[in-house]
């Protein structure tokens, strides 16, 4: 799988590369996005990081060109509808929460600046509640609406850097058909705090649990979940799964069937359903020795036929070998991975850190790779593993 760099950061700048997201556009070509982070990197009046970067690609990827930035725009999502681009997310780390849209293949956005024009839901000034939080996770349009999930960040303790526990899960939605600029348009659930004392007891004592960056999904029967990494440690590869009823409005956990094995769980991922295999996928960053530390330096593809059980398909990339892996764990990262399927492939951005970067954290590329034959390779993995339980 080689990579394509679509931006690369001197980490002498104190500015490092995250959120990316990518979606193929209605005439064919390819949009990206990512935003900064860092001691370095641009921030507002407020001096929250905010900026977000957006690229175009018209040869498949083998090249990008950066063909603008928004300012206010953070860890934000890429979607298309109705012949329209759209970017959704927050307006700054823990900021409001915003939606622009762009007829003109992301050369020109709207600006969020009232309920008329994409600002959905207002956060405080500074780190004032509500602190709305997300990463690009996936946008899931299901049953005629639309579905995206949110956090809400309202401490408990004068430390403000203290997560994953005060993370509230919440879910933003709105009917398919519907203007997606309008406040007035969208609906959101309740918030749900994740409960210390819902923790299985012989699991032990966990350090700061909480959950964050949910994956809305649909399952078979059409339940809706959100699915969320899962800050357990030490215990690792873990996930909760929550359930939203249809109308977006309630999200509740199901102590029995919340928690599940997932690989990379502690870290954040992306689940997609291909309708051809019937199966879910994700990229993350599962740990390939059981009971060890997920480790960044490693991605990979899974996938899942009911949610609940996962199957290593495939490493993606991997540390070079001249790395020992105390180091790899240390200074590399293949992270944050947002992807599509796009025909009898998966296209997928990568948050990057390598040669150079100051750890496998502060990523100094934003790099895209295309992944061929998956489900070939996917199918063949379920079917062998279906024999085995049948001997």
């Amino acid at each position: 799988m080689q990579p394509t760099e679509v931006r690369v950061q001197d980490p002498a700048t104190k500015t490092y590369l995250g959120s990316p997201s990518l979606v193929r556009l209605d005439n064919g070509c390819l949009l990206a996005t990512h935003d900064y982070f860092g001691p370095g990197c641009p921030r507002n009046h407020e001096n929250e990081e905010h900026l977000t970067s957006v690229y175009r690609s018209d040869d498949e990827g083998r090249t990008w060109r950066n063909i603008t930035h928004i300012a206010n725009a953070y860890w934000s999502t890429l979607f298309t509808l109705r012949h329209a681009v759209y970017l959704i997310g927050t307006t700054q780390q823990y900021g409001s929460v915003v939606v622009r849209r762009s007829v003109d293949q992301g050369n020109t956005w709207t600006h969020p600046k009232d309920p008329a024009t994409g600002l959905l839901f207002p956060g405080g000034p500074f780190r004032d509640p509500p602190n709305y939080h997300c990463a690009p996770v996936p946008v899931l349009i299901h049953n005629g609406r639309l579905y995206r999930a949110f956090e809400d960040f309202v401490p408990t303790t004068q430390n403000i850097d203290w997560w994953p526990p005060d993370f509230l899960s919440c879910v933003i939605s709105c009917p398919v058909d519907a203007d997606l600029l309008r406040r007035d348009s969208w609906t959101m659930s309740n918030k749900l705090r994740f409960d210390p004392g819902w923790v299985p007891k012989d699991w032990g004592k966990l350090d700061a649990p909480g959950w964050l960056e949910g994956n809305v999904v649909a399952g078979h029967r059409g339940s809706l979940h959100n699915i969320l990494r899962f800050h357990s440690a030490p215990r690792w590869d873990m996930a909760v799964m929550t359930r939203l009823s249809d109308d977006g409005r309630i999200l509740s956990c199901d102590l029995a069937k919340a928690f599940i094995e997932f690989p990379g769980g502690m870290t954040k991922f992306t689940i997609r359903y291909d309708d051809r295999t019937r199966l879910y996928f994700t990229l993350s960053n599962g740990s390939l020795v059981r009971g060890r530390a997920t480790n960044r330096s490693v991605l990979s593809l899974y996938c899942s036929a009911d949610l609940l059980t996962w199957r290593h398909v495939e490493v993606l990339l991997r540390h070079d070998s001249g790395y020992s892996p105390e180091e790899a764990f240390r200074g590399i990262g293949f992270q944050y991975a947002d992807w599509q399927f796009d025909d009898e492939d998966i296209i997928c951005l990568v948050r990057t850190a390598c040669d150079g970067a100051h750890n496998f954290h502060d990523s100094n590329r934003i790099t895209f790779h295309r992944i061929s034959g998956f489900r070939h390779r996917a199918i063949s993995d379920t079917a062998n593993a279906q024999s085995a339980r049948r001997d």
